[in-house]
């Protein structure tokens, strides 16, 4: 919950997630606070968010964001980003902020998550672009694409997020609903700084976010990763996260990352600077996706990629891996095991069929979806 003054009930607070599209059926998610990312939107995925920092007096309703109002400026160096996730059948969109005129983008890591394929439209062109991933930060919920073939793009106009203050009108921009045709915005007001906020996916691994800039502009499903604007029209944060009222179904708060942190990332990204939470490049992939089991010791295949390297391995639905080059696997290791690789790379891969007898092959490791 949000913690704060006296102020209506809230449920669970959530994060603005992605917008995503299952099958046939076109549906959004952002990172939102509440029960579920992209709350009021049936099939959106995302992450759950509990808690913040600091006490929050919230503002009327009428008087939020009363002296902000959106321009054409706004949407310049937006982008929206559709991208296909082969691996889970399904499709999702969010926004990005372009930081160079070559076109490499700025936006949450969870809107690009398991993508295959990703492509990007600018905004004030109305132009799609092919993009790759240059880099990612999971734990800070930041990554770095580069669109194919462009060049001469505007780009945002940062601030410094460190001259925010609470009482600030903001707005914020984004691709609500995964809408190419529509560009969201909503008003508020910077209400708290410095907040902690806990998500977790939908497999319920959490994951804290810290000193995010809360406001309280509606921030919708597909806003991920777009600009949150200050009122000289300087972007002071990337949408990330917000929050909706079970009673009132409206959104209560919002929360950001300051502009001057994400930017720190990307130049950790663009520089190659891999770290403990950076990875660069594209992922290796073993082609699996892995479940825990409390009576069995290691990664228990539930799903496998057609052709993949398990497959190619004779791994098959229901075996357990065990080792990767000799390193011990579980449910949650194998994917940061798979960071220390790239694609290309040969691996020997241990694992044990449903009768329990153990076999082992060397497997090269594909390119993944992002991570």
């Amino acid at each position: 919950m949000i913690q704060g003054t006296p102020a209506p009930p809230h449920d669970e607070p959530q994060r603005p997630g992605r917008a995503r599209r299952v099958a046939l059926a076109a549906v959004a998610a952002v990172a939102v606070l509440g029960a579920t990312v992209g709350a009021g939107l049936a099939g959106t995925a995302g992450q759950t968010i509990a808690g913040s920092a600091q006490p929050v007096v919230e503002k009327p309703v009428a008087a939020i964001g009363s002296s902000m109002t959106a321009t054409a400026a706004h949407q310049v160096g937006v982008v929206d980003i559709n991208t296909d996730l082969k691996y889970a059948n399904s499709q999702a969109a969010g926004t990005g902020m372009i930081l160079t005129s070559s076109g490499q983008v700025l936006t949450n890591n969870h809107v690009i998550e398991g993508a295959t394929t990703i492509n990007v439209t600018v905004l004030s062109t109305g132009q799609t672009y092919a993009a790759t991933v240059v880099g990612s930060d999971a734990t800070n919920d930041v990554a770095v694409l580069q669109m194919t073939g462009a060049s001469d793009l505007a780009t945002v106009q940062t601030g410094d997020s460190a001259a925010v203050a609470v009482g600030d009108p903001v707005l914020a921009v984004g691709n609500a609903g995964g809408d190419p045709d529509t560009t969201h915005t909503a008003s508020g007001t910077v209400v708290a700084l410095n907040q902690t906020i806990t998500a977790s996916d939908q497999g319920g691994q959490p994951e804290q976010l810290s000193g995010m800039i809360q406001v309280t502009a509606a921030v919708q499903s597909g806003d991920s990763g777009g600009p949150l604007h200050d009122v000289a029209g300087e972007v002071i944060g990337m949408n990330t996260a917000a929050g909706t009222s079970g009673r009132r179904t409206r959104t209560t708060a919002a929360f950001a990352i300051p502009i001057n942190k994400a930017l720190a990332i990307a130049s950790q990204i663009e520089n190659g600077q891999a770290s403990s939470t950076v990875h660069i490049g594209a992922s290796a992939f073993l082609g699996v996706q892995v479940t825990a089991d409390a009576a069995t010791s290691g990664a228990v295949v539930a799903g496998i990629v057609p052709s993949g390297p398990a497959v190619q391995a004779g791994i098959v639905i229901g075996d357990v891996i065990t080792s990767v080059d000799d390193r011990t696997v579980s449910s949650t290791s194998l994917s940061t095991i798979m960071e220390a690789y790239r694609p290309g790379d040969r691996v020997r891969v241990t694992w044990s069929d449903s009768s329990g007898r153990a076999h082992s092959a060397t497997v090269t490791l594909a390119e993944g979806p992002a991570s």
